[in-house]
């Protein structure tokens, strides 16, 4: 399908529902991929299994194939298009926003300067806290203006993440936050041979979490 984000700016989406949807997920992919990335195609599928829907959708930069990232008032624009878009394709299902890295950081950023409407939390997958090698907490500060639930999914290996800026970070955000570290995984979700498990099994845990979440966040809501 296609969303149109302003007058002069239209972007792809795709819209994976399971029968009986308990929740629908806005993805938002990051810098450097695109709705179509593999990693992006297994976690919609993940969440198919455990009954959430999800819209995939492009940056105005993806859809033009271009690998610099639109200035983020477009990629707010462009995040608050999808969600509208999600509720008007299935607007009897509990709607969540959320994504990948940079995705998921545009997405807090849109919730933090206007609410987006109809959307009960916000999922992050691997939430970019700091460039890798430069620790800093700078990113989070539009955090403490978002009023919804947020589910922060973290690598416990996540180079964008460390563990002693995210953990406290999460406290200082209340209630609000629920932090679920992935053990041994990457900013890619990346396990290694040695963990025991396989990328897909993280994937599988990932998405279950996710919608034990979203349960306990929409009965929390009312």
């Amino acid at each position: 399908m296609k969303i149109s984000v302003n007058e002069q700016t239209q972007v792809s989406a795709l819209m994976q529902t399971p029968d009986r949807a308990k929740a629908c997920l806005v993805l938002a992919h990051g810098a450097g991929a695109d709705m179509h990335h593999a990693f992006m195609a297994a976690v919609a599928g993940d969440l198919e299994r455990v009954g959430i829907a999800t819209l995939r959708f492009q940056f105005p930069y993806t859809e033009k194939q271009a690998k610099r990232p639109d200035p983020p008032a477009l990629c707010h624009a462009t995040v608050r298009a999808a969600a509208a878009a999600a509720h008007a394709l299935a607007p009897s299902i509990p709607l969540f926003a959320g994504g990948k890295s940079f995705g998921g950081r545009m997405t807090s950023q849109a919730q933090a300067k206007v609410p987006l409407p109809h959307v009960r939390g916000l999922v992050f997958f691997g939430f970019p806290l700091h460039p890798a090698k430069q620790p800093s907490i700078d990113r989070a500060a539009h955090l403490f203006d978002v009023k919804i639930p947020m589910l922060f999914l973290q690598g416990t290996r996540d180079a964008l993440a460390e563990l002693p800026l995210i953990e406290p970070l999460a406290q200082r955000l209340g209630e609000l936050a629920t932090l679920t570290l992935i053990k041994d995984a990457d900013h890619s979700f990346h396990v290694p041979a040695r963990s025991g498990r396989t990328d897909a099994q993280v994937r599988l845990e990932m998405a279950e979490t996710l919608a034990a979440w979203a349960g306990s966040a929409l009965k929390g809501r009312g």
